[in-house]
């Protein structure tokens, strides 16, 4: 078995002691992080060594944005899409590679940090709505062209079904949950028939959130929470998948992400 884990960490070195403790707690195999919000050069080699962690993709900024790729087994770094068409660094591609990967090699996992799109759903007075509908378009091509066996995990920034938010009713009209985010990220879907993994263990109607505002002092209380995390993998891939979880617990921990860790678990 591989695990596979993803978690918006909002900025890696500030919160490196929670992934830390994730690390040491749930030890997966590979760990996908977005919005680690420094420069590749910044970004804390060291601490993910010590760790065991000795394999990196790593595709960052300054200051905002960055993703990057840890593994304890054997990746190389496969591709880097600009799907933001503005340079920005959101995505980073790999491919499990080596012995340890077993039926797996040659496994492509695509991290991704889609735009948070503002707060108006309008693209005509909301220009960050239009670059995230954008950014959601050209991904759909690419998809369309995919021909390896892939997973696509990190932070869509869109919660699409009903019991993905705390309140649809109340979300229509919120970015992340609005109709044309949804439709938008069903063609994407389509265009590669990619299976929604943390769907096929959490089924709809249960509760699955993965975010929860900084707003509330305790998230706990109303429990306001989206699903904005996604691990999503080719239809044959996706049937390699023995089980999801994710870590509610994180959202507690110290100097915490308003992200939870997902984690995907694959025979090889």
């Amino acid at each position: 078995m591989i695990s596979i884990a993803s978690w918006n960490i909002n900025s890696a070195r500030l919160r490196m002691p929670i992934i830390a403790r994730f690390l040491e707690q749930e030890a997966p195999d590979i760990l996908c992080l977005q919005e680690i919000k420094c420069q590749e050069h910044q970004f804390p080699y060291k601490a993910f060594e010590e760790l065991g962690y000795t394999h990196f993709a790593v595709h960052g900024q300054k200051g905002y944005h960055g993703v990057a790729t840890v593994s304890r087994i054997p990746i190389s770094e496969f591709s880097r899409h600009d799907w933001q068409d503005n340079g920005e660094a959101r995505h980073v591609g790999v491919e499990l590679t080596g012995p340890e990967a077993g039926a797996l090699a040659g496994m492509v996992l695509e991290n991704v940090y889609i735009p948070a799109g503002g707060d108006e759903p309008d693209r005509a007075i909301n220009p960050k709505f239009g670059q995230k509908l954008d950014f959601l378009e050209r991904m759909t091509r690419w998809a369309d062209k995919v021909d390896r066996p892939t997973m696509i995990v990190g932070d869509f920034n869109i919660a699409p079904l009903e019991s993905d938010v705390w309140s649809h009713k109340a979300l229509l009209k919120v970015v992340s949950h609005t109709p044309l985010e949804v439709e938008t990220l069903k063609r994407f879907q389509d265009a590669h028939g990619w299976t929604d993994v943390g769907r096929e263990f959490i089924r709809d109607p249960q509760r699955y959130y993965t975010w929860w505002s900084y707003r509330n002092k305790d998230h706990t209380v109303n429990d306001r929470g989206r699903r904005l995390d996604h691990m999503w993998a080719s239809p044959q891939l996706a049937q390699q998948a023995t089980g999801h979880r994710i870590v509610e617990d994180a959202r507690t921990w110290e100097k915490p992400s308003d992200h939870i860790p997902l984690i995907t678990e694959m025979a090889s």
